[in-house]
């Protein structure tokens, strides 16, 4: 995106939706030398989770590893405005157009391009952004009363952001590993699983391996998934799909 503008990105996503959308489930499209998924949809039942977090009184974000412009303009489509979307966030220009390098968090200085919002960068910029927190304590876990209530993700890198919820974590099921040892595991009881609600993936055949390879270190070593306490989760079996 170097070289854009925020608002250049932004109409790029648009037209990107808009044509997504209006394709039928399945179509594919072509992207350089390359064939891609053509179609997209919002799940009815976002929408409707959504809006009824925000009837009862919740301040409700999006957070997602995918560029700020590009968040909002999707964000749009459930209801969430620009200033509760947190996605990369690129440093840029006088002139306002986006560099090749990233706001940082934390202890992470703009231009370090290693704290984006992913695993635990997701935490450092929901402390950073809706809590407050200056500094290198955005990267730590706050007491209770300084954390989200309720989470929903679908993938390992949702973890932390998922672990810090002091009420309730909902995953959506997408056969990933930690996440799902983890939820099935359910250590504290605040974990609930739905399946995916469009072309939801049927159920895994074995056993999710959380006593051997379920997690993913960051340099990319496999291992056994761990609780709060350390001891091992056991392997689990695929039940809500």
């Amino acid at each position: 995106m170097q070289g854009w503008t925020a608002r250049e990105i932004r109409g790029f996503a648009a037209a990107a939706r808009t044509e997504n959308l209006a394709a039928p489930i399945g179509a594919a499209q072509r992207v350089g030398t390359g064939t891609a998924t053509g179609w997209v949809r919002y799940y009815d039942q976002q929408k409707d989770l959504i809006a009824t977090l925000r009837k009862a009184g919740f301040d409700v974000w999006i957070s997602s590893a995918s560029p700020q412009p590009v968040v909002e303009v999707w964000a749009e489509g459930v209801g969430i405005g620009a200033d509760h979307v947190m996605g990369i966030r690129n440093t840029t220009t006088r002139g306002g157009k986006f560099t090749a390098h990233l706001q940082g968090c934390g202890s992470v200085r703009d231009g370090d391009d290693t704290m984006i919002t992913y695993i635990d960068g997701k935490r450092c910029w929901i402390n950073k952004e809706i809590f407050g927190v200056r500094g290198a304590a955005a990267e730590k876990v706050q007491p209770a009363a300084r954390r989200q209530v309720f989470a929903a993700g679908d993938s390992d890198t949702d973890i932390s952001f998922l672990r810090d919820a002091t009420a309730l974590r909902l995953v959506v099921n997408r056969n990933k590993n930690e996440l799902m040892c983890r939820a099935y595991d359910n250590s504290d009881g605040r974990w609930i699983v739905n399946p995916m609600f469009i072309e939801p993936k049927p159920q895994k055949t074995g056993p999710y391996p959380c006593t051997t390879t379920g997690y993913v270190d960051h340099d990319g070593a496999k291992g056994p998934v761990l609780r709060g306490d350390g001891s091992v989760v056991p392997d689990q079996t695929d039940s809500v799909f």
